[in-house]
């Protein structure tokens, strides 16, 4: 809740710059801009009764978005925190790599992962994931390269070059996998119609950078 909703208020409330340089286009619609523009305004009538009519609008707004964001740790953020938390502590069951995991559910998984190999990390364990897999809404499989941080577009292990842009029998033929259907032009993720092919294209990945 801090980290997402109040240091941005309470920053915002004390003049603290978000990044230094001048920002290539305003923010308008914050949550603190909204709350600023329900105060009467200039030209307005200025009376007591008209602040405390606009405090009581700004309360309820504030209140909702609060709510909002706590709903969501409970409803979204935490359960797929439990998922990812699961897939990592099975990673050497995936692979003996121990840098594959396997949700057993898609869910948003990506900041979790970084925060909870930092815990690890932390502990004194050693944890690099380079592969996600996950089955998509149509049943096939996915292959997601894990990036180098959460804002990165850098993977710390990309699929393998000669598989990038390929499709289907093309995509086959070249990992030697069945029921290849495509890897990105940018080898950030692949795809196959069955959960081995997609464990057997991240395995190869790891060995290509041998």
């Amino acid at each position: 809740m801090y980290t997402n909703f109040i240091e941005e208020i309470d920053a915002i409330d004390n003049g603290v710059n978000q990044y230094d340089g001048t920002p290539k286009y305003k923010v308008s619609t914050t949550l603190s801009s909204r709350v600023a523009r329900l105060a009467p305004a200039w030209n307005e009538p200025q009376q007591p009764e008209n602040y405390n009519a606009q405090f009581s609008k700004a309360m309820e707004m504030a209140g909702q978005e609060f709510l909002a964001q706590v709903l969501g740790l409970k409803n979204q953020w935490l359960p797929a925190r439990v998922i990812v938390e699961q897939a990592v502590r099975a990673r050497f069951e995936v692979d003996a790599s121990g840098e594959i995991i396997k949700l057993v559910q898609f869910c948003p998984w990506k900041s979790h992962l970084y925060d909870i190999e930092a815990e690890l990390i932390a502990a004194g364990t050693p944890v690099n994931i380079k592969y996600a897999l996950f089955a998509d809404q149509s049943g096939s499989w996915r292959v997601s390269c894990v990036s180098m941080h959460e804002s990165s577009f850098e993977n710390r292990l990309s699929l393998p070059e000669p598989w990038r842009g390929l499709r289907d029998d093309k995509l086959s033929a070249a990992a030697g996998i069945d029921g290849c259907i495509f890897v990105h032009a940018s080898g950030f993720i692949g795809r196959c119609k069955t959960e081995e092919g997609a464990l057997a294209m991240a395995r190869q990945a790891l060995a290509f950078r041998a």
